[in-house]
């Protein structure tokens, strides 16, 4: 009985997927992955996911969008939550977030984005103030 009213609140919490026109940021966008992972991102690959996630980079330079970025930026400059991942895990690291997050998964023996999505909420949650896009 208590599994059934369970299920019932999971079902009222869990959102409707949102049409492109409806999200107005990149922490939009992964909230989008967040509830349909294998429909945006092949494999459920955080390297699919880095990829997608430089080339939204560059569509806002593309059309002079100045929004808060925490992925990627160019020139070297700071790359909060890759810089946050390695201060987190204890290690440091150039080859990026993606792939110390599934070497993180494989050891642990856990899906990639499942943990992607964990490390992200813990970011955001430290009064994370978003960086704006170079």
């Amino acid at each position: 009985m208590a599994e059934a009213a369970e299920a019932a609140e999971a079902a009222e919490t869990r959102r409707s997927p949102r049409q492109l026109g409806e999200l107005t940021g990149v922490y939009d966008f992964l909230e989008e992955v967040r509830l349909r992972p294998g429909m945006w991102v092949r494999h459920r690959s955080l390297q699919h996911l880095d990829s997608m996630l430089t080339g939204y980079r560059v569509a806002l330079g593309v059309h002079d969008i100045a929004e808060p970025f925490d992925f990627w930026n160019p020139g070297g400059a700071q790359r909060p939550f890759s810089e946050w991942l390695c201060r987190r895990l204890g290690r440091e690291s150039s080859l990026g977030w993606a792939t110390e997050i599934e070497r993180e998964a494989e050891r642990s023996g856990r899906p990639a984005m499942e943990m992607f999505f964990e490390f992200l909420d813990e970011f955001r949650g430290l009064d994370h103030q978003p960086h704006a896009a170079d």
